[in-house]
């Protein structure tokens, strides 16, 4: 069977780790961001790391 073609939306939003996980920016950063609190501007600047089982789904689009 052929190889699939890469998803080039998806692939250049994520990234792939050494050990295989994959992070993704939290959404909401953009503008509006005055009303939220210290706590949840912080928390939106790190990665967030996505679940295995949706993990396995995205290494299909991005291999």
């Amino acid at each position: 069977m052929p190889k699939l073609k890469t998803r080039k939306v998806i692939s250049k939003r994520l990234k792939k780790t050494k050990t295989g996980k994959i992070k993704i920016k939290r959404a909401g950063q953009d503008h509006f961001n005055g009303r939220e609190s210290s706590k949840t501007t912080r928390n939106k600047r790190r990665r967030k790391t996505i679940s295995d089982t949706i993990t396995r789904n995205i290494n299909r689009a991005i291999a």
